[in-house]
């Protein structure tokens, strides 16, 4: 009996705790349904306070590179320049440029940034390696133009102090053509150490202090006027009455050369088959003799006929001494040799 009264009196007790509990939880419970918003704020805040945590503990943890001084490279080897920037933990850019100073190939010539100046590490350094001289000895010039050699060079140094100039040429006369390059100083080959200058000796061409022998055979009176105004050669002319084998008013025979070219103002012997004077017209040789000048000068001859106004035959360049000029005129022409436009000789014609 007392058993069954103890076992009854633990479960009212047990009954008794149980009903504290539940009464406690729902005030729990009632209590944390009033302060929700509260709550929210204290979550948040709490991820915020993470958050900031967080990046502290990284920004704390992951430096940037620190700062360092850029070397002064200029004029060393880019082997030893990249192992100066290596040591900074700086990236080199290469860039390539000619040099304007033999044996310099392979160093550096500028830099940016400058030596001296502040960067933070692993930043990039741009350096100018010399590629070297664009030529590094003389060229083989023989054979060329002068004016085109001219042109190459300029182009080929443009923007830069040349290596390569050309002095005032020689020149000198021969048989190739005006303007080719005969002999160089110095030589093709040469080396260039520092800027060199380039003498030349050109050609004046075979025309300059030579004149091609021209063909005349067979030139009438008028053809050879016009040879005389051109040709830097002297002419001693003689006439003959036309023959039955020969054609009036036309060259017959001409001086021959061992040569194609004779020096400027070579006398030539020409004969010229003089046709039979007409009613109107009067055909043959001017002669007169002159001083002997130094050097030839400006001449012409002036045709003034009887009748109607003068006009010029021919003017030509002649260095004194005999002057011979064929002529076809109307009967009582005065023919009128000037020189600089003052009379030296005249002679009328019937």
């Amino acid at each position: 009996m007392e058993n069954e009264i103890e076992n009854n009196e633990k479960k009212v007790k047990k009954t008794i705790k149980l009903s504290s509990l539940g009464v406690k939880f729902s005030s729990f419970y009632e209590k944390l349904q009033s302060s929700i918003p509260a709550l929210i704020i204290t979550v948040i805040a709490a991820f915020i306070i993470m958050i900031c945590f967080a990046f502290a503990v990284f920004f704390l943890n992951v430096k940037g590179p620190e700062k360092v001084l850029v070397p002064n490279v200029m004029g060393k080897t880019l082997e030893d320049a990249l192992l100066e920037m290596q040591v900074k933990e700086l990236y080199p850019k290469i860039n390539l440029r000619y040099s304007e100073t033999p044996g310099d190939e392979g160093t550096i010539l500028d830099q940016s940034p400058k030596a001296g100046a502040i960067v933070k590490g692993y930043s990039r350094v741009s350096l100018v390696v010399s590629r070297g001289v664009i030529v590094d000895s003389v060229g083989d010039y023989i054979g060329q133009n002068v004016d085109e050699l001219e042109l190459k060079l300029q182009a080929l140094f443009a923007g830069q102090r040349p290596l390569i100039t050309l002095a005032t040429p020689e020149y000198k006369p021969d048989q190739s053509e005006a303007g080719t390059i005969l002999e160089q100083d110095p030589p093709a080959g040469t080396y260039i150490s520092s800027p060199v200058t380039v003498q030349l000796v050109v050609s004046r061409g075979p025309n300059y202090e030579n004149t091609k022998v021209p063909n005349l055979i067979g030139q009438s009176i008028n053809d050879l006027l016009q040879t005389i105004s051109r040709s830097k050669l002297v002419f001693d002319i003689s006439g003959h009455t036309v023959t039955e084998d020969e054609v009036a008013g036309t060259v017959v025979s001409q001086q021959s050369f061992d040569r194609e070219y004779v020096r400027n103002y070579s006398r030539m012997t020409v004969e010229i088959a003089l046709p039979k004077n007409s009613d109107e017209n009067v055909y043959g040789v001017f002669n007169a003799q002159l001083a002997d000048y130094p050097y030839p000068v400006p001449m012409k001859l002036d045709a003034k006929p009887a009748e109607g106004d003068a006009y010029t035959l021919v003017t030509f360049s002649h260095p004194g001494g005999n002057v011979t000029i064929p002529y076809s005129v109307p009967h009582g022409t005065t023919l009128l040799l000037k020189v600089s436009d003052k009379v030296v000789a005249r002679q009328t014609v019937n």
